[in-house]
């Protein structure tokens, strides 16, 4: 019943820990559409929550800084996040994203790697791995792991459209070397 899923998935993702993210995970692949979507949510909710009030104090104001394009400013204060908590995955994945938005492509694919190293299943970061390597204009790399995203979580609608955006570059990109 996709109903009960979707509650099991709600209080999963409001009351669990990182040792449930399995649970969630398995939810992304749900038969319901409206349980995959929570499970999707669950899990960016189950990866933001480091334990410990102050770092989740700055991480939310890192996000903050972010969305104000204040980005070098975000970047230390996600390096302070992980200064103070090394393990904690999502602290390395804001700080990724930070150096993306910030132009720093090699630093953001060196904190994915650590994202990954952490949480082999943070499709979010597997995904900015696709966008860091378009950027850089290494589409065959950029659909291989978009690929692999989509394979965690099969739901991402706009890491489909990378891909088929991507691969018509490359149509394009061998068209011309004819």
């Amino acid at each position: 019943m996709p109903e009960r899923r979707a509650e099991a998935v709600v209080w999963l993702s409001n009351h669990g820990h990182i040792d449930d993210q399995p649970l969630l995970l398995k939810r992304l692949h749900d038969a319901s559409p409206f349980v995959r979507g929570f499970a999707e949510q669950g899990l960016w909710l189950l990866w933001a929550r480091s334990g410990e009030a102050e770092i989740d104090r700055m991480m939310a104001a890192g996000v903050d800084q972010m969305q104000a394009g204040r980005y070098q400013q975000a970047i230390a204060t996600f390096s302070e996040v992980i200064r103070r908590k090394p393990g904690f995955a999502e602290g390395w994945n804001k700080r990724a994203t930070g150096h993306y938005l910030a132009g720093d492509y090699q630093r953001s694919l060196a904190d994915c790697d650590q994202v990954v190293k952490r949480n082999p299943s943070h499709f979010g970061a597997i995904s900015g791995y696709g966008q860091i390597y378009f950027k850089l204009e290494q589409y065959n790399k950029a659909i291989e792991y978009w690929r692999r995203a989509l394979e965690v979580n099969p739901n991402m609608l706009g890491v489909e459209l990378n891909i088929k955006g991507a691969e018509e570059l490359l149509k394009q990109k061998r068209g011309r070397a004819i």
